[in-house]
């Protein structure tokens, strides 16, 4: 197993957890882990932008760089609704066995 491979098990959507929730709290539960995601990648994200002259003919000035980390939230967040990063998923299933292992 290399620093990269993750065990199968992991990602995987566990059989039978939600059974004893309801639909309203499945729901709850995917909005939090998918919020978590966005979080994560928001970020992530950050460094990338750190640096970044906002002077210059097309910069923003100091209203681009006050703003950008609602720029970096947005992006992120866009990015978990087209599928995300695969975070969401076994983030959700540790919810649910934990939600479970609490009734």
């Amino acid at each position: 197993m290399t620093d990269l491979s993750v065990p199968t098990d992991l990602i995987r959507p566990v059989q039978g957890l939600a059974a004893g929730v309801g639909d309203a709290t499945k729901a709850k539960i995917k909005e939090t882990a998918e919020a978590f995601e966005a979080s994560f990648l928001s970020q992530m994200l950050k460094p990338m932008f750190e640096g970044l002259s906002t002077d210059g003919l097309f910069g923003g000035g100091q209203g681009e760089a006050t703003w950008r980390s609602f720029l970096l939230d947005e992006m992120a967040k866009k990015t978990v609704a087209a599928g995300g990063i695969g975070l969401a998923g076994p983030v959700m299933n540790e919810m649910l066995k934990m939600q479970e292992g609490a009734q």
